[in-house]
């Protein structure tokens, strides 16, 4: 009897532990490509640190959405529309928006500065003035400004979402046109959450009292919108369900003294893939919406509202990714061992510190060597600047190191929210510089397309930014 080879090699380990290839990632001659792109010949070309955006993906997230609640409301012969709103705060950046509007998306708006972008994309025409614009955030007053001079310029749709009573005030103070608003409510946070209700939004108790003292008497006003938000996102738990179920029937309490109100604005995102070790039905997710929403509808004898979603971190968060080449060792003693990264997480991954996100993280080389469990250390002198857990384990396996041929590996699913919380452009945590970031698209033959949106910080900008 002959002993069976034990399999101790990164690709074995891979395929064994997850479900593998998925996602766009596959594997030729011991080598990752992510949809199609040969990521070591990418690094080879442009350098590491890398960041790189891959715009398809953002069309093909918004276009997976648009069917699976189509879908839905076809089965169901749900009397009401879909909107899929892209949340800005995501990702601000140019290249972006010019995508997601590609899609027919509509905005969520968090602060003032967000209508100003409004503004330019529409001066360039590529923002009609019948598109929704939903803003929310708590409203200063320039923001309400901003407001008031769009609905004023024409701005058909834009909805000002209230987040408390006192608000309406000031809003009420700048409309000079009539504004459609909405309100939102407040959700109860899940059970284990550190309070028990949403600081954002107002108690459902409060909210028809809002409408009879404030707003339906008001000739500047039109209610059209009952807006919510989870913060934990649409999961199939059955805290989601019951939160949903509340606040439908809270839209139902409204309708019945507010005619003009049409549209329920369903906040929180759909989960994105962070590991591969896990699945999401997000056509059950969504059936269950139009299901749960015409349900009660139908028993309250209330017409079904038009379903409008806000999706940042869904719509973004799988175009984006970032190499790191492994510059060095150190083994600190019997048990752990350390790849040092030509950058620094706290400079180019602030979530993998700031609130322990995990990420897709796979080696780019050498998946025919065997593996050993590692930490990764950045190049700051912060003891958080590390990375050391994959989803569901306290530990990172790679291939092992050699110094003739450095080994290269990718975080990936990282387009939401990173540039933006690590202060873009700016000033990073012990002047490491912010990665060069390249723009990959591909043409209607299938063609790939490289585009450098900026390089790789350099000291001079730093320098100025800090007056000398």
């Amino acid at each position: 009897m002959t002993t069976p080879h034990i399999r101790n090699r990164y690709t074995d380990l891979i395929h064994q532990t997850f479900f593998f290839p998925r996602h766009g990632f596959e594997i030729n001659d011991n080598k990752l490509f992510f949809q199609g792109i040969d990521l070591n010949e990418l690094a080879k070309e442009y350098g590491t640190p890398l960041k790189f955006t891959y715009l398809p993906k953002i069309g093909s997230q918004i276009e997976k959405i648009k069917k699976l609640f189509n879908d839905a409301i076809k089965k169901y012969d749900y009397k009401g529309n879909y909107n899929y709103c892209y949340c800005t705060k995501s990702s601000h950046f140019e290249f972006i928006l010019n995508e997601v509007l590609k899609y027919d998306a509509d905005l969520e708006t968090s602060s003032a500065f967000d209508l100003t972008i409004v503004k330019k994309l529409h001066s360039e025409g590529r923002f009609d003035k019948s598109k929704f614009i939903v803003c929310n955030g708590y409203k200063t007053q320039q923001y309400v400004k901003n407001i008031s001079e769009l609905v004023t310029a024409g701005f058909e749709n834009i909805i000002c979402v209230l987040d408390n009573r006192e608000e309406f005030d000031l809003v009420d103070k700048y409309a000079t046109k009539t504004t459609k608003i909405g309100i939102r409510i407040a959700t109860e946070e899940e059970p284990n959450f550190l309070i028990y209700t949403s600081r954002m939004g107002m108690s459902y108790k409060h909210v028809l009292d809002l409408y009879k003292n404030k707003i339906h008497d008001n000739p500047k006003f039109k209610l059209k919108m009952v807006h919510f938000f989870v913060n934990s996102g649409i999961r199939d738990t059955t805290y989601f369900w019951s939160e949903l179920t509340r606040l439908v029937n809270v839209y139902c309490d409204l309708k019945e003294e507010c005619p003009e109100l049409d549209t329920l604005d369903i906040g929180g995102g759909m989960p994105i893939y962070t590991s591969l070790g896990v699945e999401f039905d997000y056509a059950y997710m969504i059936d269950q919406i139009v299901f749960y929403t015409k349900t009660i509808c139908e028993n309250r004898g209330v017409k079904m509202p038009d379903i409008f979603t806000e999706f940042g971190s869904f719509t973004v968060g799988e175009s984006g990714g970032i190499l790191y080449t492994v510059i060095g060792e150190k083994e600190q003693n019997d048990k752990e061992k350390w790849y040092m990264i030509d950058s620094s997480f706290i400079t180019t991954l602030p979530d993998t510190w700031g609130i322990g996100q995990k990420f897709i993280l796979l080696a780019a080389n050498h998946w025919d060597k065997e593996f050993q469990r590692i930490n990764l250390g950045g190049l700051t002198c912060d003891s958080q600047d590390f990375y050391n857990s994959d989803t569901n384990s306290n530990q990172v396996f790679m291939p092992k190191n050699t110094a003739s041929d450095p080994l290269l590996i990718g975080f990936f699913h990282t387009g939401a929210y990173q540039e933006s919380l690590g202060g873009y452009g700016g000033i990073q945590h012990c002047l490491i510089p912010a990665p060069k970031h390249l723009i990959i698209d591909k043409d209607e033959n299938g063609e790939f397309s490289y585009k450098v949106f900026a390089e790789e910080q350099k000291s001079d900008g730093m320098l100025k930014i800090l007056g000398y």
